[in-house]
């Protein structure tokens, strides 16, 4: 007789916003009002202390101080960019046009002058990450939810809701053609070509076996969902609503 497992659904983590911040009244106002707000704020006072933070961990967005006591947010912000997409919410008691123009010309996607509402500040967050949804897979739709997927292919790193996956050269290139195209059913030719150097030297089983050690590692970050559909005699597909 054949086992049936019952797999609890674990609620998913707040999204994890980065705040960059020096002076301590500023920064616990955005913590209360984050928090207050479904999200998980993590604090740090200096731009390199949030490079090394981006470097480590997945965050869902930044929300970055123009004047910090290490370095300049716009130079943060700089630097940040060669590495990362997360979105970026600038503060600064700057309000000149040129600042703004200069913090948007640098990837940021929003700009708030200080003295500044938490209230205003939380609902940029959420028109921020609404915006950005399009551009993301499973990207944050609501204070409850997680990002899905992240695939940083400047760094060949993916994560699967808010974990990074430790995946070898082939395993990565598969996951990322799937990523590519949600819902596509992809035969395994298809596949190997993607994943491959050299497709004609790959047996069709060791697509199934690639599949079978990522499903593994997505299972280890995420023990209640199946993101890779198998579609007998056609090949495999990653869920749209994964």
């Amino acid at each position: 007789m054949a086992a049936v497992w019952h797999i609890t659904a674990m609620p998913a983590p707040r999204p994890t916003i980065l705040v960059v911040e020096d002076e301590a009244a500023i920064a616990e106002t955005i913590v209360y009002a984050l928090r207050t707000e479904g999200f998980e704020p993590l604090w740090l006072t200096t731009g390199h202390e949030a490079l090394a933070a981006l470097d480590r961990q997945s965050v869902t967005l930044v929300v970055l101080d123009v004047g910090l006591p290490d370095m300049n947010g716009f130079d943060v912000c700089r630097e940040l960019r060669q590495r990362h997409t997360v979105p970026v919410i600038f503060l600064t008691a700057r309000s000149g046009e040129v600042d703004k123009i200069v913090g948007l010309e640098l990837g940021a996607d929003d700009y708030l002058a200080k003295p500044f509402s938490p209230r205003e500040l939380t609902a940029r967050v959420r028109a921020v990450l609404r915006r950005t949804n399009a551009n993301r897979v499973g990207a944050v739709t609501s204070p409850a939810a997680v990002t899905v997927w992240t695939h940083d292919e400047a760094r060949c790193r993916i994560s699967y809701r808010g974990k990074m996956l430790d995946l070898t050269r082939n395993e990565y290139r598969l996951l990322g053609a799937l990523l590519a195209s949600p819902g596509r059913v992809f035969n395994r030719d298809q596949l190997m070509a993607a994943a491959w150097d050299d497709p004609g030297a790959a047996m069709d089983r060791t697509v199934d076996a690639h599949i079978k050690t990522l499903r593994a590692k997505l299972h280890a970050a995420a023990p209640d969902a199946d993101p890779i559909v198998t579609h007998r005699g056609l090949g495999y597909s990653l869920r749209e609503e994964a």
